[in-house]
């Protein structure tokens, strides 16, 4: 009877979705405003495109890009990455700015798109964006 409930555990474990590596966060010496800004210009100057973003609430994400694979339209396989970024004051004029990447596995078939998050333990584009950051202060 144990044998079969670690199986049903397991079992229901390994079918949660997998999640992404943690955030990282940096806190700078500017208000929120001026990270706003400075945040925005730096996507855009690394090719990073906004899909949705909301200044009063502190939050960016951004669309998707390919890490790797194939697109042809309507067909598409391959590894993706995307942004979400949350900004938020820590202080008189110092803001934390907090960069969280998702990747994900990519399958289209005739347009629909079928994803399913990757675990990642690599940091190095996070790290990148906030480095951007600070260095365009």
């Amino acid at each position: 009877m144990t044998r079969i409930l670690g199986a049903i555990a397991l079992l229901s474990w390994l079918a949660l979705p997998a999640s992404a590596g943690e955030p990282v966060s940096q806190t700078f010496a500017a208000p929120p405003e001026k990270m706003w800004t400075t945040t925005t210009s730096v996507l855009k100057q690394l090719g990073w495109d906004i899909e949705k973003s909301d200044q009063a609430a502190g939050w960016i994400n951004t669309e998707s890009r390919s890490v790797d694979g194939e697109d042809y339209g309507v067909y598409a396989q391959g590894t993706r990455h995307r942004l979400m970024i949350r900004l938020k004051a820590a202080g008189a004029n110092r803001t934390t700015v907090t960069v969280e990447r998702v990747l994900f596995k990519r399958e289209r078939i005739l347009w629909i798109d079928k994803d399913e998050t990757l675990t990642t333990t690599d940091q190095t584009v996070e790290k990148a964006v906030l480095a951007a950051i600070g260095k365009a202060l």
